[in-house]
């Protein structure tokens, strides 16, 4: 069974970013996550990592294509 939820170090390592990117990302609300536990740890869902990925992608995409004559 695939790991539902990621820890935001999970995170980070997979975009490949610091610690406070991937803890800026979830306070905006730019990457949906929730707190667990008792000291009110952030987890990512998979699939909302997933979605945030294909978001990326597409705003990359417009803006490529907007910048092009």
């Amino acid at each position: 069974m695939p790991q539902r939820f990621l820890t935001l170090a999970e995170v980070q390592e997979i975009l490949s970013i610091s610690s406070p990117q991937a803890y800026a990302l979830v306070r905006t609300g730019e990457l949906p996550a929730i707190q667990v536990g008792g000291r009110g740890q952030w987890r990512v869902e998979a699939t909302e990592l997933e979605a945030y990925i294909a978001r990326q992608y597409e705003a990359t995409r417009a803006r490529i294509a907007s910048e092009q004559p």
